[in-house]
């Protein structure tokens, strides 16, 4: 840390586990982030990779962030592996690391446990389609139509969502496309009462890669605008980041619960967010579950206005 005092930096985890930086107080030292996998800082405006706090708020975000870790230890650490690798390698080799990461915490201790402390209700059939297609003012959009379950991703979402979004990137006119949610959020993440429930992990890794609506997002590069409002969680932030342009309504916040869970985000989010905030940041967001408001979301870079 060149010539400033090391107190200035607090170090917490070890190789094995997940690299916590923290400074506390005085100048903010020089450090090398490749061997942190979160930065805190009790400056509220720390630029990147730090995320930074005021003083009165870093005691809690560090709380929040290291009792994730105490609670899910595998999944924190499997997640701060897969972010550290996520931006070394393409957008889809990073959305295949992420699943065969998902897929082998499916059969860990720590999401059986959640998974037996969290019963699936039994809920009546649901109408479709899970996603509407139209045309509006020559552009393709396209609208989560789940609105009981606040856009719950669910199998049939996912699969609906990426047959309109193959077809707004086969299109031949090349239209702009628009993705956004009917109220009450643009999506409270995935149904949970669905996660866990694939009998053969190896064969969801590979449905999950090939039914990829981030990855569609992603290649549809510069003609994808995703409208965001409320709750948007998990797949419901994981997805859209994937756009090339992200706009949110004033309320909007933003989650990844999946650590939680003892999973990691698993619709595409440890690919589409650290390229948007960097994977400190992302790896903060996805260990702590903390919610991130609008504000700090702007700040960041999560959502472009």
């Amino acid at each position: 840390m060149d010539a400033r005092p090391a107190a200035l930096l607090k170090e917490l985890g070890s190789r094995e586990g997940v690299r916590i930086g923290v400074h506390e107080a005085g100048p903010r030292p020089e450090v090398d982030p490749g061997e942190y996998d979160v930065l805190l800082s009790a400056e509220a405006g720390a630029p990147a990779p730090w995320v930074g706090f005021g003083p009165q708020q870093l005691a809690v975000g560090l709380a929040a962030l290291t009792g994730a870790c105490e609670q899910q230890p595998a999944a924190a650490l499997v997640c701060a592996q897969v972010l550290r690798a996520s931006l070394q390698v393409g957008f889809e080799a990073a959305l295949e690391i992420e699943s065969i990461a998902y897929s082998m915490l499916l059969a860990s201790a720590g999401f059986k446990a959640w998974r037996a402390a969290t019963p699936r209700r039994d809920r009546p059939a649901e109408p479709e389609p899970r996603v509407r297609i139209a045309d509006e003012a020559g552009a393709i959009a396209i609208q989560l139509d789940r609105p009981a379950s606040r856009n719950a991703f669910d199998a049939a979402m996912r699969d609906a969502l990426c047959e309109a979004l193959e077809f707004a990137l086969e299109h031949p006119d090349r239209p702009p496309v628009i993705l956004s949610g009917a109220e009450p959020a643009f999506s409270a993440g995935g149904d949970l009462d669905e996660f866990g429930t694939a009998q053969d992990v190896g064969q969801a890794h590979l449905i999950r890669v090939q039914q990829s609506p981030a990855r569609l997002a992603h290649r549809l590069g510069d003609r994808l605008t995703a409208r965001l409002h409320g709750a948007c969680v998990g797949a419901g932030i994981e997805v859209p980041a994937a756009a090339a342009r992200v706009v949110a309504a004033p309320g909007s916040f933003f989650r990844l619960p999946e650590v939680s869970m003892g999973l990691i985000p698993g619709a595409g989010g440890t690919a589409s967010i650290p390229r948007r905030i960097g994977r400190h940041r992302a790896a903060y967001m996805a260990i702590s579950g903390a919610d991130i408001d609008l504000e700090t979301a702007l700040a960041w870079g999560l959502v472009d206005a």
